[in-house]
C-alpha cells in the first residue's frame, strides 16, 4: 500500500513540476518557433519573390515594423546611426561645429557652435549647403547628411554654401574637429547686477552634472549667489546618470532622486543623492514647457518633490520611460525600453500608456492613485507630465506671430538683412526701422495666412458656388474677406512687440551666436521674469513650497 501512495505521490510530483517546467520554457519555445518562421519567411521571399529583392533593406523593414508595435523610444540603430549614440553618451563627435535642419526644404544652417571650424571660417546661420565633397545634398538625402559631416578628427571636408546676397555659391574647406557639446549653454548673472544666476541646461551628456558644478563654483567667486533659476526648457533629456548628477547639485545628501521599475516591478533600483549639494540652500525656480521631457523630468520632479525649488512655465512632456542601448553585431544597436523611473513620491509621469494592445502584451500592473504628496506635504500628481507650481504661458497669443514663426519667417529675414547690410546697420538698427524693413520682406515672400474664419468661409464660399445661391451672396462673402485682409494687417501692428521680440531673437543670434540669442530671449521672456519676482519675495516663494522657513 506504501509503495501504491509513494507511485501515485511521485506520479503527481513528476506532473507538477513538468507543469512548471512547461510554463518557465514555453516563452523559449514560443521565441524559437518565432525566430523560425521569421527566418523562413526572410529567407523565401529574399530568394523567390517575383521582383529582386535587395536582402538588407528587406531586413531593416521586417525589424521595423515589429518595433513599431512598441513605444517609440524602442528603435534599431544601424551603423550609420552610431555617431548619434556616441554623441548622446559622450557628447563628442567628430564633426565641422554646424547644427542643420530643413527650412522650406532646403538643408539649412541653424546653429553654429562657437570656437570650431564651421564657425571660425566664416560659415553662417542661414546658409544653404549644397554639397558636402562631391555630394549634391538636398531633402531627398537629408537622412544621410550626419554621414557625410560626422567625420573621424582631422579629416577634410568640402561644403559648398549658397549665400542669399551673394550671386555664386561659395566653397569651404574644412576640417573635421572633435566638437564637444556643452549641455549648460550659458550660464552668468542676469540680470548682470544682480545676485541671481541664469542656468540653461540643454542636454543631459555624461558632463552635465560637472558642468554645473564648475559653473557655480565660478560664479561664487565673483560674488554671493542668493538665486538660481534653472532653465530646462526645451531639454530633451539624455542620459539617467547624468540627471541624477545634476539633481545631487542642488538636493541634500541620501535624498531619494529616482526609483526604477521594469517588467519585474518587485526589484525596484533606488537612486539617492551621494554627495553635499553644492546648491543646496539657494533659493531656486525650474523653468520647464512640453519640450522638457526625460531626464529634465527627472530632475523637476525631484526638486519638486523634496520642494526643493519652485516650477514655473508650462507642463513637461511626459515620458516616464527608461531606455538601453543594447550592442548588436555589426556595429548595430538596439535601444530598448527596459523600465519607467518614478520620482521620489512614487508618481511615473509616463503620458501615453503604449502596453494596451492585450493580445500583445501582457497584464501589466499600473497604479491608479493619481494623487501624490511633497515633503511639505503638497498635492502632485502622475501621468502626464511635471505639473508646474505656477503656469505662465511664454508664446504670442496671436496665431499670425505663431504662424510667421512656423513658417520660419522671422529666421529668413534675419539672414537676408545680416547678409546683405554692413555690420555697423545690423547693430545699430531701431525696433521700427526692423519692423517696417519686415513688413516689406514679407510682401516680397509672399506670405499667406489664413485664420480658422477664413477657412471656414472659404468652406461657404465654394459651397454657396456649388449649390447655385445668388451671386449677392458671394459678392458679401468677398466683401467679409476683404475686411479679414484688414483685420490680419492691424494684428501685425497691434502684435508688433511680439514680432520685435523675435526679429531681434534671430539677429543677436547671427551677431553672437547661441549666446546672443540667449541673453536677447531672456529680454521678453515672462517666465523668467515671473521666476525672478518669485524669488525676490521669500514669503511667496515660501508659501509656493508649503515651507515654514
Amino acid at each position: 500500500m506504501k509503495k501504491i501512495i509513494k507511485s501515485i505521490s511521485f506520479t503527481l510530483l513528476f506532473f507538477i513540476v513538468s507543469g512548471f517546467m512547461q510554463s518557465d520554457s514555453d516563452i523559449y519555445f514560443q521565441m524559437s518557433k518565432g525566430i523560425d518562421i521569421f527566418g523562413r519567411v526572410y529567407k523565401e521571399v529574399a530568394i523567390n519573390y517575383v521582383d529582386e529583392v535587395k536582402p538588407q533593406p528587406f531586413m531593416l523593414e521586417g525589424i521595423k515594423g515589429m518595433l513599431s508595435n512598441l513605444d517609440p523610444y524602442t528603435v534599431y540603430i544601424d551603423e550609420n546611426h552610431q555617431k548619434d549614440i556616441e554623441l548622446i553618451t559622450m557628447g563628442k563627435y567628430g564633426g565641422i561645429g554646424a547644427t542643420v535642419g530643413l527650412y522650406n526644404d532646403k538643408i539649412t544652417i541653424v546653429d553654429l557652435i562657437e570656437g570650431y571650424s564651421a564657425q571660425r571660417q566664416g560659415i553662417r546661420i542661414g546658409d544653404v549647403i549644397k554639397k558636402v565633397d562631391s555630394i549634391e545634398v538636398s531633402k531627398e538625402n537629408y537622412d544621410d547628411l550626419g554621414k557625410y559631416l560626422k567625420r573621424e578628427p582631422g579629416t577634410e571636408i568640402s561644403i559648398t554654401i549658397d549665400r542669399e546676397g551673394q550671386k555664386s555659391n561659395i566653397v569651404f574647406n574644412l576640417v573635421s574637429e572633435e566638437i564637444e557639446i556643452k549641455n549648460l549653454t550659458y550660464f552668468g548673472f542676469i540680470p548682470e547686477e544682480s545676485n541671481n544666476v541664469y542656468l540653461k541646461l540643454s542636454s543631459f551628456s555624461r558632463s552635465a552634472g560637472d558642468e554645473i558644478r564648475k559653473a557655480i563654483q565660478e560664479l561664487k567667486i565673483q560674488k554671493e549667489i542668493k538665486s538660481i533659476v534653472l532653465d530646462l526648457r526645451g531639454n530633451p533629456g539624455g542620459l539617467l546618470d547624468a540627471a541624477i548628477d545634476v539633481s545631487e547639485k542642488f538636493l541634500a545628501k541620501e535624498s531619494l532622486i529616482v526609483s526604477i521599475k521594469g517588467r519585474d516591478i518587485k526589484n525596484i533600483q533606488e537612486f539617492n543623492a551621494k554627495e553635499e549639494p553644492i546648491a543646496g540652500k539657494i533659493k531656486l525656480a525650474i523653468l520647464v514647457d512640453e519640450g522638457s521631457a526625460s531626464a529634465s523630468e527627472i530632475v523637476a520632479g525631484a526638486l519638486q518633490d523634496h520642494d526643493r525649488g519652485v516650477i514655473l512655465g508650462e507642463k513637461s512632456f511626459g515620458k516616464g520611460l527608461v531606455q538601453t542601448v543594447i550592442p548588436l553585431s555589426f556595429n548595430t544597436s538596439l535601444k530598448m525600453t527596459t523600465a519607467r523611473y518614478y520620482t521620489p513620491s512614487g508618481r511615473c509621469i509616463q503620458e501615453i500608456d503604449y502596453s494596451q494592445n492585450k493580445e500583445l502584451f501582457g497584464d501589466n500592473v499600473t497604479n491608479d492613485e493619481k494623487v501624490y504628496l511633497t515633503d511639505n506635504k503638497r498635492k502632485v500628481f502622475a501621468s502626464g507630465g511635471i505639473a508646474p507650481d505656477s503656469v505662465i504661458k511664454n508664446s504670442s497669443e496671436s496665431h499670425l506671430v505663431r504662424s510667421l514663426l512656423a513658417k520660419g519667417m522671422f529666421f529668413k529675414f534675419a539672414t537676408n538683412f545680416y547678409n546683405t547690410s554692413t555690420e555697423e546697420k545690423v547693430k545699430s538698427s531701431q525696433n521700427e526701422d526692423l519692423f517696417n524693413l519686415f513688413m516689406d520682406y514679407l510682401k516680397s515672400q509672399d506670405f499667406t495666412y489664413q485664420t480658422e474664419s477664413e477657412l471656414l468661409i472659404h468652406e461657404l464660399e465654394e459651397t454657396v458656388k456649388k449649390e447655385g445661391y445668388n451671386s449677392n451672396l458671394l459678392e458679401d462673402i468677398e466683401k467679409l474677406n476683404s475686411k479679414f485682409l484688414t483685420i490680419k494687417e492691424a494684428e501685425l501692428s497691434k502684435y508688433k512687440s511680439d514680432i520685435i521680440a523675435e526679429i531681434n531673437k534671430e539677429i543677436s543670434a547671427r551677431i553672437d551666436g547661441r549666446k546672443g540669442r540667449i541673453i536677447e530671449s531672456l529680454k521678453y521672456d515672462e517666465q523668467f521674469e515671473t521666476a525672478l519676482t518669485i524669488l525676490a519675495d521669500t514669503k511667496v516663494y515660501n508659501d509656493l513650497l508649503n515651507s515654514k522657513n
